[in-house]
């Protein structure tokens, strides 16, 4: 290839990578957009955001639409928060709707609230639009041994000032009820809070449950309170059915500590009976030696069979008179 031919060829390549560099690291289309809504921001400062690796669209657009709403926002401050890995998007778009909504929220407010994990953007229409928090049913037990399900629902307000750092929405849910529980736990009987719910908000209200919180709670509303098992009878019959069981046992203990002194009982007849056999059985040998002896005499003798023999017949027609 001719020399007065590769010359223009190396020089189109160059500076077609030269437009190609300019262009990646300047966004020219982002620039220009700028300048259309009258937002200064300098070529450097874009290639600056390129080297930083900060993507210049989160950083521009969202600072075209504060000038647009009139809030100034220095575009430091931007690049710093999209750096501290916050959300600039969502942190304008909340200035922008505190500024509609007349709340003061001033941007390193906003930052830090944004940077703690907070939906500020949330909290600022939650501000404006109350949110309702509906708390899971919530069974306690009356004086009475009734047992009450209830079921109520909170209405809050975000508080900005107390967003970082304030308990959440589950705080406030246990908060509330552990103050329902109370107000039944303390009712004489279920009737008179189901006659009057409202006890229990007051009641809720009243011991303060937005103290460390992040919102402001407005109104506490019984939406639901049922009947639920006597528990109080059910108690007392689970006593009765323990007392029953109790009271078995001792009586079986009873019967086996009698079943075994009986058991000793005829042991000892029994050990009796042998030792009477056993002296019976010696009678005759005794009676022998007394006829040898000549201490007993063979009239004697015959007069004892025949008492014996009386009295053995005496006992038979006892035993006849007696069936």
């Amino acid at each position: 290839m001719p020399t007065f031919v590769i010359g223009p060829v190396i020089l189109i390549a160059v500076v077609i990578l030269v437009l190609v560099i300019l262009f990646h690291f300047v966004p020219m289309g982002l620039w220009i957009s700028a300048l259309a809504a009258n937002v200064h921001v300098g070529i450097f400062t874009l290639i600056g955001m390129r080297l930083r690796r900060v993507v210049p669209a989160r950083i521009v657009n969202p600072l075209i639409k504060a000038v647009k709403a009139g809030i100034k926002i220095p575009i430091n401050k931007l690049e710093a928060h999209y750096l501290a890995g916050g959300n600039v998007d969502r942190v304008v778009n909340s200035l922008i709707a505190a500024q509609r909504a007349d709340i003061p929220l001033e941007f390193e407010r906003a930052c830090a609230i944004d940077l703690a994990g907070r939906d500020v953007l949330e909290a600022v229409q939650m501000s404006v639009n109350p949110k309702v928090i509906e708390t899971p049913v919530v069974a306690a037990i009356a004086k009475d041994g009734i047992e009450l399900k209830a079921k109520a629902k909170v209405t809050v307000r975000a508080n900005i000032d107390r967003l970082v750092g304030g308990a959440g929405e589950q705080t406030v849910i246990a908060r509330v009820g552990e103050g329902v529980v109370t107000t039944i736990g303390s009712a004489e009987d279920h009737k008179s809070v189901l006659e009057n719910p409202d006890m229990i908000s007051k009641t809720v209200l009243s011991k303060g449950l937005e103290a460390g919180t992040a919102f402001e709670i407005l109104s506490i509303d019984i939406a639901d309170i049922d009947v639920g098992r006597n528990i109080g009878a059910q108690l007392q019959t689970d006593q009765a059915e323990a007392d029953k069981k109790i009271a078995q046992a001792k009586a079986e203990e009873r019967r086996a500590m009698a079943i075994a002194g009986e058991q000793e009982m005829k042991a000892k007849v029994q050990e009796m009976r042998a030792k009477v056999v056993e002296a019976e059985a010696e009678v005759p040998m005794a009676m022998a030696q007394a006829l040898r002896d000549g201490k007993l005499g063979v009239m004697d003798y015959y007069n004892l069979q025949n008492v014996i023999s009386d009295t053995r017949m005496r006992e038979a027609i006892a035993a006849e008179e007696k069936k």
